[in-house]
């Protein structure tokens, strides 16, 4: 791990669509630190290829034959594979997007992202932080609004060992704030939000910041904005 910054993101494709895969790669190929090593045409193949080359990230189609992103996503995981999953899909409200965030997908765009907002998030998954699209994020939170609990109710005790500046770190993550923006916000340094991060994480026992986002919801914490 320590030679990852002096050597180029190792990138999987997985897509089942022959053109999209020579798209993406025509655009990665392009930045000097990123290095696709390998397409796959379906889950089996992406699982298979994640095993064999150990990729840094998988780019991850959502629905493809065989098996579907999320099954391969989470075989990824299960396997304990030091392999980080971005997802791409098609559907901004794909009925999977959930699924894949439980699986343990790092980040979720839809595919018409920009080519460069594309470089940003395989670099920062790569890195060990997780993304969400922002409107991709707010039509699924949309989608907890009617099923989540009261916000007047008490917090829920899986929620009970963080700290009030903890929970107030995965209030403002929650919300899709960076750790340098919610520095900001809180007047304190992005080291010392990164720890809290870090602190919120394992307490809590969640993968990433974008697990934390999905808890934070589902448990109340946080609400949709009208």
């Amino acid at each position: 791990m320590t030679d990852r910054a002096a050597r180029p993101v190792r990138i999987l494709l997985a897509d089942d669509q022959p053109l999209l895969r020579t798209g993406f790669r025509m655009v990665l190929g392009a930045q000097g630190d990123l290095d696709v090593v390998a397409e796959a045409g379906d889950g089996v193949e992406a699982v298979d290829l994640s095993r064999r080359l150990l990729p840094d990230v998988v780019l991850m189609d959502i629905r493809m034959p065989r098996m579907d992103g999320v099954a391969a996503t989470r075989a990824i995981v299960d396997a304990r594979l030091p392999v980080r999953v971005l997802i791409l899909t098609t559907f901004d409200l794909d009925e999977y997007v959930v699924g894949a965030l439980r699986a343990g997908a790092s980040g979720f765009l839809a595919k018409d992202v920009p080519a460069e907002d594309l470089v940003t998030a395989i670099r920062t998954v790569a890195a060990g932080e997780a993304v969400v699209a922002p409107r991709i994020l707010r039509r699924l939170l949309d989608r907890f609004a009617e099923a989540l609990p009261d916000p007047d109710a008490a917090p829920p005790r899986s929620l009970a060992a963080l700290t009030d500046r903890e929970r107030e770190v995965l209030v403002q993550v929650a919300r899709g704030l960076s750790n340098a923006e919610i520095a900001a916000a809180l007047s304190v340094s992005e080291t010392t939000i990164k720890t809290h991060v870090g602190h919120v994480l394992t307490k809590l026992g969640l993968r990433d910041r974008v697990q934390a986002v999905v808890l934070a919801y589902e448990t109340g914490l946080v609400r949709p904005r009208a």
